[in-house]
């Protein structure tokens, strides 16, 4: 492994270590504020610190030796797309994020953390609609997950605590907001649909704290820490983060080590929060991490005669 490739990996870590542990945040601001006001306000700091990102790495692109001047044709249908795209990804990211804040009030830290990760398993098996092949791996993973989820959630008499169904639809969402971006990033500029997308998910979460909630001025300030570590640090740095890092490592290995995430996420609720897991719910975390790197292993390619 090179230097690049191992300062990369190494920001990748720090990337997953600052999102895991984004879920003590989130499960202590909710002793503060409610749901969409703590999203609503989390948002605008990360709407805000994207843009002075987006200008540092405008202004480099343009350095760049390689740099060729987009077309006027170019340029409007690169910007068609990323407004397109920040809607769309935006009103997803809005659905997913609120029933995360809505579900970890409900359960723990670590329970949330591994019950939102099954999004990477769902992915590919949600991409079987835009006509994409799924590997047998993946089908494992699949099955691991349910087990993991059934370990992890199911209680006596074949029931589900509210928090962790609510936390299950969000993993849901999430796949849809990834197969959404996805889809739009080869098309548009990724720091801008980023942007619009949490401009986008601010401005819903706004209106719907205004319509269903009480927010106060006290609570965003009891909760300023909280707010300030989601929306600066979890979107802001672990999204630039990962930016740069994955240009000098390899996708499958980027995507494995931030899988850790999860793991933070328990380990943070755990030594932060002091929460425990039973037995059987830890089986169930191990189980279902376990599905999530099956899902991730690449499968050797076939060799040509």
């Amino acid at each position: 492994m090179n230097k690049k490739s191992l300062i990369g990996n190494g920001m990748l870590l720090l990337t997953a270590f600052i999102w895991g542990t984004a879920f003590v945040a989130q499960r202590v601001g909710m002793d503060h504020i409610e749901p969409f006001t703590f999203g609503a306000s989390r948002y605008v700091l990360a709407t805000l610190v994207l843009i002075p990102i987006i200008l540092f790495f405008d202004g480099r692109q343009k350095k760049a030796s390689d740099y060729v001047e987009p077309s006027p044709e170019q340029k409007t249908a690169q910007n068609s797309h990323t407004l397109k795209g920040g809607l769309l990804c935006g009103l997803a990211l809005f659905v997913a994020s609120s029933l995360q804040q809505i579900g970890i009030q409900y359960t723990s830290a670590g329970k949330t953390a591994f019950i939102t990760a099954l999004y990477i398993v769902l992915v590919p098996v949600f991409g079987l609609f835009l006509r994409k092949k799924v590997s047998w791996l993946t089908w494992i993973g699949v099955a691991l997950s349910a087990v993991g989820l059934y370990l992890l959630c199911i209680k006596e008499g074949f029931s589900i605590e509210y928090g962790d169904f609510i936390v299950f639809l969000c993993a849901i969402c999430f796949a849809v907001h990834i197969l959404c971006c996805d889809h739009f990033t080869d098309k548009a500029d990724p720091l801008k649909l980023s942007f619009l997308q949490f401009a986008t998910c601010c401005i819903l979460s706004w209106i719907a704290a205004f319509a269903t909630e009480t927010p106060t001025i006290s609570g965003i300030v009891a909760a300023g820490f909280a707010i300030f570590y989601c929306g600066v640090f979890s979107a802001g740095v672990g999204y630039t983060l990962q930016m740069v890092a994955q240009k000098d490592t390899d996708p499958t290995i980027a995507s494995l080590v931030l899988s850790l995430e999860s793991v933070f996420g328990a380990l943070g609720g755990y030594f932060l929060l002091h929460e425990v897991l039973a037995t059987k719910e830890l089986i169930g975390c191990i189980v279902m991490f376990a599905a999530i790197i099956v899902a991730q292993v690449p499968l050797p390619a076939k060799k040509t005669e």
